[in-house]
């Protein structure tokens, strides 16, 4: 810690103002998470009245903790700062300051912020970094409160109180401490060789036409086949409930009770049970057999449901809520095919637990289009399928979607919201040979067949914009990541929302 008389050096940098708009063209990226750190310099204790509620002004607020550092609101703290600046940003904005979500806006950035801060001096600490007395000293004496014609001004320093100056000084050093964090993570170079290979990967390029054969396509008749060959899961069932969320015990007394006749199932529900079905006298409505197995996982159980018979009560079974005992309303019956609420019923059910079985359908659907469409050409079929021919591209491979090249999901192509990071999809893609037609893909809720028409390969001065502009791209990742570890970080422990609107929650009304 400074002595708080120590002697400060007597240099001035009347550059800030310039210093920012350099950082600004120079690391456009990283400008945007520094700019907050540099807050605790730049506005030099000129704020704006804090948008706190006026019986918490004054007082300390805590909104989380760093490993176990308070991450606390204190005016003149770096929370304060933070806070401060993007209030008065905000004011000076055309929004609307009085509004509740734009404050817990603010304020949670600026607790983020906070956040970030404090990890970045936990982990200087822990790599035994010690900001330099000298150069905190030096970047004391630059502040602007402290200048005078050009020049640092002792008189001014020393007519700040002692305990601000202190305050002061450990701010300025925490923010020596953040700023040479920033820096060695901005100095992380990008080898040239590293970047002509990026942009090599942007070549060759493909175009493509596709035809999709979407799940929705599925006729009905192979769900009635389907329906018919196993009735047991979509046996049509109603039945009544009662549960309790105690135990076995009290869920067999109320079940004797209806039983010696002491009460009725319907009033028992009504008083007694503790489910969503209590009001409609435990009447769980007409429901398929499988969907009673989110209720009662046990097939054996389950099967001995559906065979009650009208008016006929099961044993209490453990539910998930509980405990719970069942009143057949009707005797079980077949599924009606002929019903379209029934039928989308088994339709769901052959999507969600049958799947395979969809999917061999289409792809033997999509196989058949790719035979006709070598017979009379890619186009014809479509014609003579009534079916929709789609384009994209071009495009290089680029698993994942990244930023730097032209990707799949740009193309709109609602069939491809999922391809970018399918596998099957980029080998069908570049492996299939140019107007050939290739193997059916999954992808998603839809079978796709594609169709390359033409690659190209970029000139080598055709992918300069990628190489100049990779390093500021691993920059701008570079800041996302260690934004993400600090808020991501175990050691965060986040209370932010608890604080916020316990007291600014009686504003909503």
């Amino acid at each position: 810690m400074a002595s708080k008389d120590k002697k400060l050096p007597e240099k001035q940098d009347d550059s800030t103002k310039s210093e920012i708009l350099h950082r600004l063209k120079t690391h456009p990226f990283l400008f945007i998470g520094t700019v907050i750190v540099l807050v605790i310099v730049i506005i030099a204790f000129v704020f704006v009245p804090a948008i706190v509620p006026s019986a918490q002004r004054g007082q300390s607020l805590t909104f989380g903790y760093y490993n176990k550092v308070p991450i606390s609101y204190v005016r003149d703290n770096y929370f304060y700062q933070v806070q401060q600046s993007l209030a008065r940003n905000q004011q000076q904005s055309s929004e609307d300051p009085g509004n509740i979500f734009m404050t817990a806006q603010i304020w949670r950035q600026a607790f983020e912020e906070t956040a970030i801060h404090l990890g970045i001096l936990d982990e200087m600490k822990q790599a035994g970094y010690i900001a330099p007395e000298n150069v905190v000293n030096r970047e004391v004496a630059k502040l602007p409160m402290f200048t005078e014609n050009g020049r640092f001004s002792s008189t001014r320093y020393r007519a700040m109180d002692q305990n601000a100056q202190m305050n002061l000084w450990r701010q300025v050093k925490d923010s020596v401490i953040t700023q040479m964090y920033l820096a060695d993570m901005s100095s992380l170079r990008v080898a040239s060789d590293e970047a002509a290979f990026i942009a090599a990967m942007d070549s060759p390029q493909r175009r493509f036409d596709l035809v999709a054969f979407p799940f929705s396509s599925y006729p009905d008749s192979e769900i009635i086949s389907y329906a018919r060959a196993n009735p047991a899961p979509f046996k049509v069932v109603h039945f009544s409930r009662i549960t309790v969320s105690t135990n076995e015990r009290e869920a067999r007394q109320i079940l004797n009770s209806i039983k010696n006749g002491t009460t009725t199932f319907e009033e028992a529900a009504r008083t007694s049970s503790q489910d969503m079905y209590a009001d409609r006298s435990g009447d769980m409505g007409i429901r398929m057999a499988h969907e009673l197995s989110f209720e009662v996982g046990d097939d054996e159980t389950l099967s001995k449901l559906v065979s009650l018979s009208r008016g006929e009560m099961s044993d209490p079974v453990e539910v998930p809520t509980g405990w719970a005992f069942f009143r057949a309303e009707e005797t079980e019956r077949p599924a009606d095919t002929d019903d379209p609420s029934q039928l989308e019923k088994i339709r769901y059910y052959i999507m969600v637990n049958n799947r395979g079985q969809v999917e061999d359908w289409l792809i033997a659907e999509a196989e058949k289009f790719s035979a006709q469409a070598k017979e009379i050409g890619f186009d014809e079929a479509v014609f003579a399928g009534n079916m929709t021919k789609q384009s994209f591209g071009p495009i290089p491979v680029n698993y994942g979607n990244s930023a730097l090249f032209g990707s799949v999901s740009s193309s709109g192509i609602s069939e491809l919201t999922n391809a970018g990071t399918n596998q099957f999809f980029w080998r069908a893609a570049f492996s299939t040979p140019v107007n050939s037609l290739s193997n059916p893909v999954v992808i998603g809720d839809n079978v796709i067949v594609l169709l390359p028409l033409e690659e190209t390969n970029l000139e080598e001065d055709g992918n300069q914009f990628i190489a100049m502009y990779y390093p500021y791209w691993i920059r701008s990742g570079t800041e996302q990541a260690y934004r993400m570890y600090f808020l991501n970080n175990e050691k965060l422990d986040d209370r932010f929302g608890d604080t916020f609107w316990s007291i600014w929650g009686n504003s909503l009304y």
